[in-house]
């Protein structure tokens, strides 16, 4: 594997191969659309692009492929997903997984909030070219609550992406929503992906 491939695998907007985001015309699995699933973001729900609108794929059922860095080993194959991309750096990714009861989706939210915060120091073991450095954004008062992320990765060669994640649960359902870019912190659209996730899990039903 070259090093411009393990960059794009590790670093924080390769959940959609951040060079050029497509999304996926596939059509949404059966069943994905019912009344009482839950219900996904637009386009338009996510952090403004200054010089692109959002375009978003069908929900579809089963793991994303490729899995997100940080969370995608924890997911389950119950999990439906939707991709998101503009024309530039940016791409998003939201995915949601309805366990058997509310135990259970507290002990999987728990789960993947820890792989969150273990993720900067994962990386760097991963990759000893890949500096990550991330920030714990606060709780959202949305629903049983959402927990917001940010990871900043940096390559030896150059590269730097930025990204914003979060976790968040309603009854027996939890969603995870990313959001990447090229860049660090100081791009980082905290409030308006704050706004994107209240809006995620209040919509779920």
């Amino acid at each position: 594997m070259n090093v411009r491939t393990r960059s794009t695998r590790l670093a924080l907007a390769a959940l959609t191969a951040l060079a050029g985001v497509a999304v996926a015309a596939v059509p949404a699995a059966a069943g994905t659309a019912a009344s009482d699933s839950p219900r996904f973001l637009k386009a338009s729900e996510l952090p403004p692009h200054p010089t692109s609108p959002w375009t978003a794929g069908p929900v579809t059922a089963g793991q994303p492929d490729p899995l997100p860095m940080c969370f995608g080993e924890v997911l389950p194959s119950i999990t439906s997903h939707r991709r998101f991309g503009t024309e530039y750096d940016t791409s998003a990714l939201q995915a949601t997984v309805v366990e058997r009861d509310e135990q259970r989706a507290k002990d999987f939210a728990a789960l993947l909030r820890k792989s969150l915060t273990d993720c900067a120091q994962k990386l760097m073991e991963q990759d000893p070219d890949i500096t990550a450095t991330q920030k714990y954004y606060g709780k959202l008062n949305v629903e049983e609550g959402a927990h917001v992320y940010g990871i900043h990765t940096a390559s030896s060669w150059g590269s730097s992406d930025i990204g914003l994640f979060s976790v968040g649960r309603d009854g027996r359902t939890v969603t995870v929503v990313q959001w990447g870019q090229m860049g660090n912190f100081q791009h980082a659209q905290v409030a308006d992906f704050k706004k994107t996730t209240v809006t995620a899990v209040n919509k779920l039903y």
